[in-house]
């Protein structure tokens, strides 16, 4: 169960960086910005520790 929780809360933690950034281009706001991309990395990591326990069978 612990790949797909990851999983999902990575795919939110992608989006919501991702609309940050969006938001940051349109404003002009860098801190938004660097807070966009920090989230964004923050979820592509939950999500490639979802496939790793995917792959280790939930063991990890």
């Amino acid at each position: 169960m612990g790949e797909l929780k990851d999983k999902a809360k990575g795919a939110g933690n992608e989006i919501a960086g991702n609309a940050k950034q969006a938001a940051a281009e349109i404003s002009g706001n860098p801190r938004l910005d660097a807070e966009g991309k920090a989230q964004e990395r923050k979820g592509e990591a939950q999500n490639l520790s979802g496939k790793v326990k995917g792959a280790l069978g939930d063991k990890v």
